[in-house]
């Protein structure tokens, strides 16, 4: 594996990084002191291509590899972690859009998303269904005119501020299980779709988070993605490449936690010193770089294997996931008690990183829903030699 990055590469980062410093870093605390959706910001970003790293270019996106996107998500999550997760929600939901829509629905939608002059929401979790995602009840009934849609759908991301729903819902019955459910694009502003009130979270501020309830709601049939029955694999495809993302925000979050910490280290003085002087002090830091970077390296790797179509890609995902959020958020930790009493206080970025990166170890699949996909496939007796 070559782990030095093209002139291509390198120019995307700094394109981000710079877009960060410009557009993010003067304006994070403020959106999250106030709850504030920075729906310009992202139509600026959407201007660069950032809504739509992924999604093909017959629905106006980059087709970018995914390696090449966390390049973009990483420079953006140093700055503001949780306008990026925001982003790289909507770009799952945008690519899946332009992968299984019809020609109709992508026409209608696809530039509009790639360019981040309207937003998507990501609807699969429910209630009563988080972890196990097989037992969705959300309903989409199928008639003459088209399919009407019946349930609920909590903590989705980007409810009643976005233009268009990439929801899952059941077209068979229970006893289908995961094999019952499809996946639709559906309108926010459909009659007889609801939200509920906004959140009040522990981070991710800048972005709003609402149940979203389904009463009745009609859509045509051409709003089917791909085919009946297809939706839990469209979703678990979709997640492979999320949790890539969201480890990839964590570790953002704490390249920019670390690079806060290491100027703060040769400013601050204690007992007559800085405290880059003591020895107890850079070991923590060097600790911290050398996890930082393992798990950089493991979600770039996961990227690949992705890339690649490669048959573990699965497996490598979750555990890039795992590592990289638990990693990023005990790196964010330990830059923030370097700062001492000052890292607790909103003046420095450590407090606001630090919870933005927590809720990284539960989404897209917790860290202990992780450990069980990877458990799974080395117990797999058809894969004997599943992580080598």
């Amino acid at each position: 594996m070559d782990f030095e990055l093209t002139e291509e590469q390198r120019a995307f980062a700094q394109t981000a990084r710079d877009f960060a410093q410009a557009e993010l870093a003067p304006h994070a605390a403020h959106w999250d002191a106030e709850g504030i959706f920075p729906r310009e910001a992202i139509a600026k970003a959407g201007e660069l291509g950032f809504c739509g790293l992924y999604t093909p270019e017959n629905a106006g996106g980059l087709a970018l590899p995914r390696l090449d996107a966390t390049m973009v998500f990483e420079e953006l999550a140093a700055v503001d972690p949780s306008t990026t997760a925001f982003i790289t929600i909507h770009n799952m939901a945008t690519w899946m859009l332009g992968t299984w829509a019809t020609d109709a629905v992508r026409a209608t939608w696809g530039e509009a998303l790639t360019t981040g002059q309207k937003l998507a929401s990501y609807c699969l979790t429910e209630p009563g269904a988080g972890s196990d995602a097989g037992s969705i009840k959300t309903r989409a009934q199928r008639t003459d005119d088209g399919y009407v849609i019946n349930g609920a759908k909590a903590f989705i991301s980007g409810a009643g501020s976005t233009k268009v729903l990439i929801l899952m819902a059941r077209t068979g019955s229970t006893e289908d299980g995961a094999k019952g459910i499809s996946a639709f694009v559906v309108p926010a502003d459909t009659p007889g779709i609801s939200y509920g009130k906004k959140e009040e979270k522990m981070g991710w501020n800048s972005q709003p988070t609402r149940t979203i309830s389904f009463d009745n709601v009609c859509i045509p049939h051409d709003h089917l993605l791909g085919h009946e029955g297809e939706g839990f694999k469209i979703a678990m495809k979709g997640l492979d490449g999320g949790r890539i993302n969201i480890a990839t925000c964590s570790v953002g979050a704490a390249q920019g936690a670390l690079t806060q910490a290491q100027s703060y280290m040769q400013e601050r003085k204690q007992f007559g010193k800085t405290l880059a002087s003591f020895q107890a002090l850079q070991f923590k830091l060097a600790d911290m770089a050398t996890e930082l970077v393992a798990a950089r390296q493991m979600v770039r790797l996961a990227a690949s294997k992705l890339d690649a179509g490669a048959p573990d890609a699965s497996t490598y995902c979750a555990m890039a996931k795992r590592f990289a959020t638990d990693a990023g958020f005990t790196v964010c930790n330990e830059a923030l008690q370097l700062h001492g009493g000052y890292g607790y206080i909103r003046e420095y970025p450590l407090e606001r990183l630090l919870r933005d990166a927590r809720v990284h170890q539960i989404l897209e699949g917790t860290n202990e829903i992780m450990r069980v996909i990877i458990a799974r496939r080395m117990l797999d007796s058809d894969a004997p030699d599943a992580i080598r």
